[in-house]
């Protein structure tokens, strides 16, 4: 673990001397900054910082404990939120799934090539559809059925699973159930959905129909949050691409779940390297 990457993320209230104080706190602890970013939101005076950083030394361990205790005095000066990451620790991902795998296909592909930093020791689906595009990964592809009548008691299984398997992020990978506001309060942050970006003119079923015969000139993707508000949640990331009347359904389609598929994968590997922080309803995210 010599030169162990670590992250600090905060949020406080603005004030002059923050960033000194935190480039101090780290360099009397040899520590070297190898990445900073910093935003102020002049609407509600809060400051954002994200600090990557690393040891100047070459030692096997990092006292990540003593730090954390360390850098109280500072948090408290200044009234923040803090926490410190270890970058090399992996979080555990659980995606969820429908019938749709474009995004399943491409979060998968990441994963196998080390392009997201995480482990995925589930897949959640409601359907059996992609069981085999599941089955080369050698990961674990738990089938939970849902109807009105069974929906409160499957989700409290979805609950013990997401438990059992200590995961830190839920990916809602077109899943197209809605989970119900308790869930969403329990996993507040730890969340990610992706959609079409229609809402609010295209509602409902079959939106790239809807847009299509309205004759549409942008398709675009949003990721975000899941809140106990259905698709209100803080934006994360959104992307667009231009059509025009040459374009067929088949190619809305198509184009759509392209950026669909661009837009999660983006927004799963800023959560993961801590580059998102919530601003109440929005987000701060240093990309």
């Amino acid at each position: 673990m010599s030169n162990k990457k670590l992250i600090l993320i905060i949020n406080c209230p603005d004030k002059a001397g923050i960033i000194a104080s935190v480039s101090s706190f780290l360099f009397k602890r040899k520590f070297n900054i190898l990445e900073s970013s910093q935003y102020k939101d002049s609407k509600n005076n809060q400051f954002f910082m994200r600090v990557s950083f690393a040891s100047l030394e070459n030692i096997k361990t990092i006292a990540f404990k003593k730090l954390k205790s360390d850098f109280l005095i500072i948090s408290k000066q200044y009234r923040m939120k803090y926490n410190f990451f270890e970058i090399s620790k992996k979080q555990n991902v659980l995606i969820m799934v429908s019938k749709f795998g474009h995004c399943l296909n491409n979060i998968l592909y990441q994963w196998k090539t080390n392009s997201l930093n995480c482990a995925i020791p589930l897949i959640v689906s409601n359907h059996s559809d992609m069981r085999e595009i599941v089955k080369p990964y050698n990961i674990k592809y738990k089938l939970l059925k849902v109807n009105k009548n069974n929906k409160l008691k499957q989700e409290k299984k979805l609950y013990e699973l997401i438990i059992k398997n200590k995961i830190d992020l839920v990916v809602l990978a077109r899943y197209m159930q809605v989970l119900s506001p308790e869930i969403c309060k329990l996993l507040e942050g730890k969340i990610i959905n992706i959609h079409h970006s229609f809402l609010p003119s295209f509602k409902g079923a079959r939106p790239y129909n809807q847009a299509y015969l309205q004759g549409v000139k942008i398709i675009g993707a949003t990721a975000h949050y899941v809140t106990n508000q259905l698709d209100e949640g803080q934006i994360i990331e959104q992307d667009v691409a231009r059509v025009d009347h040459t374009k067929t359904l088949k190619n809305f389609i198509s184009i759509g779940r392209d950026i669909e598929s661009l837009v999660l994968t983006r927004s799963i590997n800023w959560h993961l390297e801590h580059r998102i922080i919530i601003n109440e309803n929005r987000t701060v995210v240093f990309n």
